[in-house]
């Protein structure tokens, strides 16, 4: 027999249940009225063509470039020294001055040498006599030929001595090395100077030199021919910058191991006299360059777990869809990247979506509204 009790409570409940059930009801959230989000986001609106801003590729050429520091120098310059010692007799150039190879700029003392030279002169004559008076009794068999041969080797010797001499009279003239401007001197007349005394120095300012150091990873790009573009800034009333231009003559055989760098030297041409030896310098250094590459924005470049794609328009059944094509990236520079199709060919003038393609929803097949890329966005 069934308890009356429960019978009772459960008919008095029935109505509450109705209203708790009715309530829950209005509070569970609408599945339709659900924003989407991620992959169902993708899902829901795989239908509605998104809208994207686009450029077209293009070819053009790419230059890469590498920039650095480095000091200018000039095309020679040599400290000039006395090679003998004695007292200054004359000095004969202004300081400042342009001088040609061979200029006489000192003149030492040469009175002692001269004086040598005439003791030497006159054993020399002697040492001649000799010798032709020796060599006439030989043909008459008159003296020995042992006095003919120490004549002779007199002679060799006076005429030895006699050259050493005149070579030392011409070391008392210090004379230009090359074509150049001379320095300040730090010696006045009736100094005395030896080989250690730096009398001036002289620079060849009709090239400039440029000298820096380039990174070791760089080094296989940089080789005798190599361009450099050298900018210096001059403090003037126009405070004016001046770019030379040149080539690299000199790569150094080894790396600096301080600073996983080495030595780079290039000529400079088309200098002029406002840029002078040890300014410093801001180089651009032209590591390669590329002649009709097929260029796309850096904007335009994805990379995912398939590689690194590209996203062009394409057409399905009339309308605009995206189309992910795998490319090998090349030069970089000014916000345009050197892209290589893995597979087929990408025609000049095609379509790619050029912002934001980490971002947008897109997968292959989707439909599109391709937009110009907005001027503010586009490639320099």
């Amino acid at each position: 027999m069934r308890n009356p009790t429960l019978r009772f409570l459960v008919r008095l409940n029935l109505p509450a249940l109705a209203v708790l059930a009715l309530f829950a009801g209005c509070t569970k959230e609408d599945p339709a009225t659900r924003p989407l989000t991620g992959s169902a986001a993708g899902r829901g609106n795989a239908n509605q063509a998104q809208i994207v801003e686009v450029v077209e590729v293009t070819r053009s050429s790419l230059v890469e470039t590498l920039n650095l520091v480095g000091s200018l120098a000039a095309n020679e310059s040599a400290e000039i020294r006395a090679e003998i010692g004695g007292i200054v007799r004359g000095i004969y150039f202004e300081e400042g001055q342009r001088v040609k190879s061979g200029d006489l700029l000192v003149k030492i003392d040469d009175q002692e040498l001269q004086a040598q030279y005439a003791q030497i002169e006159a054993r020399y004559n002697l040492a001649q006599l000799n010798v032709t008076r020796s060599e006439n009794l030989s043909e008459s068999r008159t003296i020995p030929q042992s006095e003919v041969d120490r004549a002779r080797s007199e002679f060799a010797a006076a005429r030895a001595e006699m050259s050493l001499i005149r070579l030392r009279l011409e070391k008392t003239e210090i004379k230009a090395p090359f074509d150049g401007v001379v320095g300040g001197r730090t010696i006045s007349p009736g100094d005395y100077v030896t080989p250690s005394t730096v009398i001036t120095n002289i620079d060849d300012l009709s090239r400039l030199k440029i000298g820096f150091q380039v990174p070791e990873r760089y080094l296989g790009k940089v080789h005798p021919g190599t361009e450099v573009k050298a900018t210096t800034r001059v403090t003037s009333a126009a405070d004016s910058e001046h770019t030379l231009t040149g080539e690299v003559y000199f790569v150094a055989a080894t790396i600096d191991r301080a600073v996983r760098a080495s030595e780079v030297k290039a000529i400079l041409r088309d200098t002029t006299s406002a840029v002078r030896p040890g300014m410093f310098a801001n180089i651009e250094l032209v590591l390669d360059t590329r002649e009709n590459a097929l260029t796309v924005p850096e904007g335009a470049i994805l990379a995912s777990s398939r590689g690194i794609q590209i996203i062009t328009i394409g057409e399905q059944n009339g309308a605009k869809v995206a189309q992910f094509v795998t490319v090998r990236t090349g030069l970089r520079t000014q916000g345009r990247v050197e892209i290589t199709p893995i597979q087929g060919d990408i025609p000049e003038g095609t379509e790619v979506v050029a912002s934001g393609v980490g971002a947008l929803i897109l997968f292959p097949g989707a439909p599109v509204d391709p937009r110009p890329l907005h001027e503010d966005f586009g490639a320099n």
